[in-house]
Protein backbone atom coordinates (compact mmCIF):
# COMPACT_ATOMS: atom_id res chain seq x y z
CA UNK A 1 0.00 0.00 0.00
CA UNK A 2 1.16 3.36 -0.75
CA UNK A 3 0.93 6.45 1.11
CA UNK A 4 -2.24 7.47 -1.10
CA UNK A 5 -3.92 3.97 -0.08
CA UNK A 6 -3.67 2.30 -3.88
CA UNK A 7 -2.34 -1.33 -3.26
CA UNK A 8 -0.04 -3.50 -5.55
CA UNK A 9 1.88 -6.25 -5.38
CA UNK A 10 4.91 -5.76 -3.98
CA UNK A 11 6.63 -7.24 -6.78
CA UNK A 12 4.46 -5.15 -8.91
CA UNK A 13 5.33 -1.54 -7.32
CA UNK A 14 8.90 -2.31 -6.48
CA UNK A 15 9.28 -2.65 -10.34
CA UNK A 16 7.23 0.39 -11.04
CA UNK A 17 9.28 2.53 -8.75
CA UNK A 18 12.69 0.76 -10.05
CA UNK A 19 12.24 2.07 -13.41
CA UNK A 20 11.75 5.78 -11.34
CA UNK A 21 15.04 4.93 -9.62
CA UNK A 22 16.85 7.61 -10.93
CA UNK A 23 14.16 10.49 -10.55
CA UNK A 24 14.82 10.40 -6.93
CA UNK A 25 10.76 11.12 -6.91
CA UNK A 26 8.34 7.97 -6.68
CA UNK A 27 4.85 8.14 -8.08
CA UNK A 28 1.87 6.19 -7.79
CA UNK A 29 0.58 4.46 -10.60
CA UNK A 30 -2.81 4.99 -10.92
CA UNK A 31 -3.40 8.40 -9.47
CA UNK A 32 0.05 9.67 -9.96
CA UNK A 33 0.82 11.11 -6.43
CA UNK A 34 4.57 11.70 -6.07
CA UNK A 35 6.74 10.69 -3.03
CA UNK A 36 10.19 11.95 -2.00
CA UNK A 37 11.92 10.17 -0.86
CA UNK A 38 11.09 6.50 -1.77
CA UNK A 39 8.54 5.45 0.35
CA UNK A 40 9.00 2.27 3.02
CA UNK A 41 6.08 -0.04 2.20
CA UNK A 42 4.44 -2.21 4.59
CA UNK A 43 1.57 -4.96 4.36
CA UNK A 44 -2.06 -4.17 3.23
CA UNK A 45 -2.93 -6.34 6.08
CA UNK A 46 -6.91 -5.81 5.58
CA UNK A 47 -6.72 -6.72 1.66
CA UNK A 48 -4.39 -9.79 2.87
CA UNK A 49 -7.24 -11.02 4.60
CA UNK A 50 -9.99 -10.41 1.75
CA UNK A 51 -7.70 -12.21 -0.45
CA UNK A 52 -6.81 -15.22 2.18
CA UNK A 53 -10.95 -16.11 3.31
CA UNK A 54 -11.51 -15.62 -0.75
CA UNK A 55 -9.20 -18.22 -0.87
CA UNK A 56 -10.64 -20.42 1.49
CA UNK A 57 -14.09 -20.37 0.63
CA UNK A 58 -13.34 -21.24 -2.81
CA UNK A 59 -14.48 -18.05 -4.04
CA UNK A 60 -11.70 -17.30 -6.15
CA UNK A 61 -12.57 -17.18 -10.02
CA UNK A 62 -11.63 -20.18 -11.78
CA UNK A 63 -9.38 -20.17 -14.47
CA UNK A 64 -10.54 -22.25 -17.95
CA UNK A 65 -8.31 -25.53 -18.60
CA UNK A 66 -7.23 -23.59 -21.89
CA UNK A 67 -6.14 -20.15 -20.46
CA UNK A 68 -2.86 -22.81 -18.79
CA UNK A 69 -0.06 -22.40 -19.86
CA UNK A 70 0.92 -25.96 -22.27
CA UNK A 71 3.72 -27.15 -23.78
CA UNK A 72 5.26 -24.72 -26.14
CA UNK A 73 3.07 -22.09 -24.33
CA UNK A 74 4.88 -18.98 -22.89
CA UNK A 75 4.05 -18.66 -19.51
CA UNK A 76 2.48 -15.42 -17.47
CA UNK A 77 5.45 -13.89 -15.58
CA UNK A 78 3.28 -12.99 -12.73
CA UNK A 79 0.90 -15.94 -11.81
CA UNK A 80 1.53 -17.83 -8.79
CA UNK A 81 0.74 -21.74 -8.37
CA UNK A 82 -0.11 -23.09 -11.99
CA UNK A 83 0.69 -20.59 -15.10
CA UNK A 84 -1.43 -19.50 -17.50
CA UNK A 85 -0.47 -18.80 -21.25
CA UNK A 86 0.78 -15.27 -22.11
CA UNK A 87 -0.96 -13.44 -24.47
CA UNK A 88 1.13 -10.35 -24.64
CA UNK A 89 4.78 -9.93 -23.72
CA UNK A 90 5.55 -5.93 -22.58
CA UNK A 91 8.95 -4.75 -24.41
CA UNK A 92 8.80 -2.03 -21.20
CA UNK A 93 8.56 -4.13 -18.67
CA UNK A 94 9.86 -7.28 -20.28
CA UNK A 95 8.00 -9.27 -18.67
CA UNK A 96 4.97 -11.93 -19.94
CA UNK A 97 1.18 -11.58 -19.22
CA UNK A 98 -1.63 -13.62 -19.51
CA UNK A 99 -5.17 -11.56 -20.06
CA UNK A 100 -5.82 -11.21 -15.96
CA UNK A 101 -2.43 -9.84 -15.27
CA UNK A 102 -2.28 -7.80 -18.73
CA UNK A 103 -5.23 -5.53 -17.52
CA UNK A 104 -3.06 -2.85 -15.54
CA UNK A 105 -1.83 -2.34 -19.03
CA UNK A 106 -5.10 -1.20 -20.55
CA UNK A 107 -7.12 0.44 -17.63
CA UNK A 108 -3.68 2.77 -15.88
CA UNK A 109 -2.28 5.67 -17.35
CA UNK A 110 0.98 4.72 -15.69
CA UNK A 111 1.23 2.35 -18.14
CA UNK A 112 0.08 3.36 -21.40
CA UNK A 113 3.14 3.92 -23.29
CA UNK A 114 4.17 0.39 -22.91
CA UNK A 115 4.28 -1.28 -26.39
CA UNK A 116 2.87 -4.66 -25.69
CA UNK A 117 4.30 -7.34 -28.61
CA UNK A 118 3.31 -10.86 -28.96
CA UNK A 119 4.67 -13.01 -25.98
CA UNK A 120 7.65 -14.95 -27.01
CA UNK A 121 9.70 -17.96 -25.58
CA UNK A 122 13.07 -15.75 -26.98
CA UNK A 123 13.75 -13.03 -25.19
CA UNK A 124 17.49 -12.34 -25.84
CA UNK A 125 16.33 -11.95 -29.58
CA UNK A 126 14.39 -8.59 -28.37
CA UNK A 127 16.32 -7.14 -26.35
CA UNK A 128 19.71 -5.40 -26.82
CA UNK A 129 22.51 -7.42 -25.24
CA UNK A 130 24.21 -3.85 -24.78
CA UNK A 131 21.55 -2.27 -23.28
CA UNK A 132 19.57 -4.67 -21.92
CA UNK A 133 16.56 -2.75 -23.96
CA UNK A 134 13.92 -3.46 -26.32
CA UNK A 135 14.90 -3.57 -30.04
CA UNK A 136 12.94 -1.21 -31.33
CA UNK A 137 14.66 0.01 -34.04
CA UNK A 138 16.49 -1.01 -37.48
CA UNK A 139 20.07 0.76 -38.76
CA UNK A 140 19.93 0.48 -42.66
CA UNK A 141 23.63 1.31 -42.53
CA UNK A 142 24.33 -1.71 -40.68
CA UNK A 143 20.90 -3.89 -41.07
CA UNK A 144 20.54 -5.07 -37.93
CA UNK A 145 18.01 -4.16 -35.26
CA UNK A 146 19.10 -1.97 -32.32
CA UNK A 147 18.11 -0.19 -28.93
CA UNK A 148 17.06 3.61 -28.27
CA UNK A 149 20.41 4.01 -26.77
CA UNK A 150 22.73 2.28 -29.72
CA UNK A 151 20.14 4.79 -31.80
CA UNK A 152 21.41 7.19 -29.76
CA UNK A 153 24.92 6.79 -29.21
CA UNK A 154 26.81 4.33 -31.48
CA UNK A 155 24.59 4.61 -34.52
CA UNK A 156 23.17 8.48 -33.88
CA UNK A 157 24.55 9.09 -37.64
CA UNK A 158 23.32 5.89 -39.58
CA UNK A 159 19.91 5.40 -41.99
CA UNK A 160 17.47 4.11 -39.14
CA UNK A 161 13.64 3.73 -39.11
CA UNK A 162 11.30 1.93 -36.45
CA UNK A 163 11.27 -2.22 -36.92
CA UNK A 164 7.67 -1.73 -37.65
CA UNK A 165 8.20 0.75 -40.16
CA UNK A 166 10.98 -1.41 -41.68
CA UNK A 167 8.83 -4.16 -41.26
CA UNK A 168 6.00 -3.40 -43.14
CA UNK A 169 8.13 -1.81 -46.23
CA UNK A 170 9.70 -5.28 -46.64
CA UNK A 171 6.24 -6.69 -46.30
CA UNK A 172 5.08 -4.20 -49.37
CA UNK A 173 8.14 -5.06 -51.00
CA UNK A 174 7.54 -8.83 -50.58
CA UNK A 175 4.02 -8.40 -51.96
CA UNK A 176 5.19 -6.28 -54.94
CA UNK A 177 7.94 -8.98 -55.99
CA UNK A 178 5.40 -11.68 -55.41
CA UNK A 179 2.88 -9.90 -58.03
CA UNK A 180 5.43 -9.43 -61.00
CA UNK A 181 6.27 -13.66 -60.86
CA UNK A 182 2.46 -14.12 -61.05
Amino acid sequence: MGYCSHSYSMRCIKSYWDQEDYLEVYSCPQCRETFTPRPVLGRNTILAEVVEKLMQTGLQAATPADHYAGPGDVECDFCTGRKCRAVKFCLVCLASYCETHLQPHYESPAFQKHKLADPTGHLPDKVCSLHDKPLESYCRTDQQCICYSCKTFEHRDHDTIATAAERAEIQKDMGESQMEFQ
